[in-house]
């Protein structure tokens, strides 16, 4: 289970140093329609089908908008789920196989196979998003990296950079999920925390995890909020994406479109002449 925190926010807290970075990835969603070599708009394909995993969203001024309609299908037939998502890349087995990435629960195959695209896969660096959450108690807006798994299904730990529970954010404070989820990777370990926070998630917040093999950060709007001794060493794939939740297969059309809102993402690697060599290995054109 999650472990509730409130980190010291304090004027002495350490801040994001972005010195020793640069940019590998970058997005503002200022073009009419999102970059084919950057993003993947939908929600892990290779489990699903295309007309369940496609995003519905909208790019407005440079703002994505991230959309459930009421006419959206579950992601699953056998689910009430609801998606939407982009992501840096794919990767499967062939349909009826349990390859692919971000096996995240038990019996999940292949149901539409996928080439493999390592639009963005870093194996180290910095990841930073800028979101605006919505209320609604059946929402969640998140960015994550999870396993590309392409190598092995045991790459398979994920760095949770934020969820954004809609029932847990608001003007009076906001909870803010974050951590480490080890999935597959017995080298890891499980380390969710709900930090309590200073800040309407409902208005734009940056949210941001810096990582090496052996340590990950975790900051809000450029302040540290968690550090963990631990980290991953291996391809990871972008994912930033509402879900919602339904209370049950009866629902008010009035109470649609919901959304959740996207202002920009960064990929940073540390500079020096290895890293420079692991960018050519992270990312494809």
């Amino acid at each position: 289970m999650p472990v509730p925190a409130t980190p010291d926010f304090d004027l002495d807290a350490d801040t994001l140093d972005r010195a020793g970075y640069r940019v590998v990835f970058e997005e503002d969603f200022t073009a009419p329609a999102l970059a084919a070599d950057r993003w993947v708009a939908h929600y892990l394909p290779h489990w699903s089908t295309p007309e369940r995993s496609a995003a519905r969203y909208a790019l407005d001024a440079g703002v994505l908008t991230l959309r459930i309609d009421a006419d959206q299908p579950p992601w699953l037939p056998e689910e009430e789920l609801r998606v939407s998502n982009i992501q840096t890349g794919t990767f499967s087995g062939l349909v009826g196989s349990d390859r692919g990435t971000h096996r995240h629960r038990r019996g999940l195959t292949v149901r539409t196979a996928q080439p493999t695209r390592r639009l963005y896969t870093p194996s180290t660096g910095m990841v930073q998003a800028r979101l605006r959450a919505t209320a609604d108690p059946t929402c969640m807006l998140a960015v994550w990296l999870v396993g590309f798994e392409e190598s092995t299904p045991e790459q398979a730990g994920e760095i949770c950079i934020a969820e954004l529970y809609g029932h847990a954010i608001g003007p009076d404070g906001s909870t803010v999920r974050m951590g480490i989820k080890a999935h597959h990777d017995s080298r890891r370990r499980e380390d969710m925390a709900d930090l309590a926070l200073d800040i309407d998630a409902t208005d734009w917040h940056t949210y941001a995890a810096a990582w090496t093999p052996e340590e990950t950060r975790f900051y809000v709007d450029d302040r540290q909020v968690r550090t963990l001794s631990q980290g991953l060493d291996y391809p990871l794939q972008l994912m930033i994406d509402l879900f919602e939740f339904p209370a049950g297969p009866i629902r008010d059309p009035a109470a649609y479109p919901k959304t959740g809102q996207v202002a920009s993402v960064r990929g940073y690697q540390p500079t020096g002449p290895d890293h420079d060599r692991q960018v050519g290995n992270d990312r494809e054109g």
